[in-house]
């Protein structure tokens, strides 16, 4: 304890040095927990808008039909009254269960006739799940509309159609043969995906299955009232299943967000260097710092020697200093950094589109308790890192050469 105060004192009979090292590590802390807590909350953000627009939190499908519906989707429909979704709606956690038919067809408009990803979607039921779903124009698909269509702003803009307007789907149904049916669009919609926009509609589930001409449904989507309980979800979902002999698969939403993985895993290499170089700056001004200090106290460290210190207590004192400019300037730039982020949030970061989106969007800086302790612990581990060397070098002083220093 006695060395550890003696090395504060050391720092604090050197103010202008001491605050030079202090800044540094401050600096680069509020830099990295800046920089860190934009890509958490890009992160947060792009998951939490594609578990709410897209795949929920859990999906229950046929066994094969991720690999294989695409290409024949018809053996795969679930009955809509099976027992098991009356299962998942009485689930803990459950939220909403929300059925789905995913399907391909042809729509037409006057002379235009185009390609389109369909989604039969239950009205009633997507209202909490369609939180990323913006409705450009015209109104949402109310309950009891037997007719209408959402269309996606790129899709309504190929087909030149607008809210009011009749259009004429056509699909394969079961036997092979080709249905149509006539719906009314009722508004336009974009989400996050300017690809997804310019194919997709969304129409009731009944009159999708009236084009197609079958009772069943793809997909449930389970929404959650907490993402953390995914894992634990899936879990208890697959027991239940194999105890009861239901041939069904339960599939959590990371399964499924293949470019969410990709921009984590490619955001996070990224955030990686950040911090490798924030490190390496630390290191490098706290390691010059000490260095100086070593050099305008190399008659005091002789003095100590003389006195009976022992080497490694020599060693020690100049850690400890190492050790105090880390949890300080660590403190100091976890304080600065989170006031800045909460006010940073509260203004919004304005970005521009991302690719393939048309809309751009306000950012915020989500710091979580990990990336915290995360960097302050990196400002620490990098300032005792960066006294190991001068420590050395002080604690191998020849005692005599140090007396005679600058005489």
């Amino acid at each position: 304890m006695p060395d550890v105060l003696l090395a504060l004192r050391s720092l604090l009979r050197q103010p202008r040095r001491t605050a030079i090292a202090l800044f540094a590590i401050g600096f680069g802390v509020v830099a990295l927990l800046l920089a860190g807590g934009f890509m958490e909350w890009i992160f947060w953000a792009m998951r939490e808008s594609t578990i709410q627009s897209q795949l929920g939190h859990v999906q229950v499908v046929r066994p094969g039909y991720l690999e294989q519906g695409a290409a024949d989707p018809y053996r795969y429909f679930m009955a809509e009254d099976d027992p098991q979704r009356t299962y998942l709606e009485k689930f803990d956690h459950s939220r909403e269960v929300v059925p789905r038919i995913n399907f391909n067809g042809l729509i037409s408009h006057g002379d235009a006739t185009v390609s389109f990803i369909g989604q039969g979607v239950d009205p009633a039921r997507e209202t909490v799940f369609s939180r990323d779903l913006v409705i450009l124009e015209g109104t949402a698909l109310a309950v009891g509309d037997g007719q209408g269509l959402l269309l996606g702003e790129g899709l309504a803009a190929n087909l030149g159609a607008k809210p009011g307007d009749t259009v004429v789907l056509l699909a394969t149904t079961p036997s092979g043969g080709i249905n149509a049916v006539e719906g009314v669009v009722r508004g336009l919609f974009f989400t996050s995906n300017k690809e997804f926009d310019d194919a997709a509609l969304r129409l009731p589930l009944n009159l999708a299955q009236r084009l197609l001409k079958t009772q069943g449904v793809h997909r449930w989507l389970l929404l959650l009232d907490d993402t953390a309980y995914t894992d634990t979800a899936v879990a208890k979902i697959k027991m239940h299943f194999a105890a009861e002999g239901a041939e069904l698969e339960v599939v959590p939403w990371y399964r499924l967000a293949d470019f969410y993985n990709k921009t984590v895993a490619l955001f996070g290499r990224q955030l990686s260097l950040v911090a490798g170089i924030i490190g390496l700056i630390i290191v490098l001004s706290i390691s010059n710092t000490m260095i100086m200090s070593v050099m305008e106290r190399t008659r005091e460290i002789g003095t100590l020697l003389a006195l009976g210190n022992r080497r490694r207590q020599v060693l020690g004192l100049y850690v400890s200093e190492g050790l105090w400019l880390g949890i300080i300037g660590g403190l100091a730039g976890v304080v600065i950094g989170v006031a800045l982020a909460q006010l940073i949030s509260a203004v919004g970061i304005p970005m521009p589109p991302p690719p393939g989106m048309k809309r751009g969007y306000n950012g915020e800086i989500m710091l979580t308790w990990s990336l915290v302790a995360g960097t302050w612990l990196l400002a620490v581990a990098s300032t005792v890192l960066a006294s190991l060397y001068p420590a050395w070098k002080a604690s191998r002083l020849v005692i005599v050469d140090a007396l005679r220093h600058g005489r």
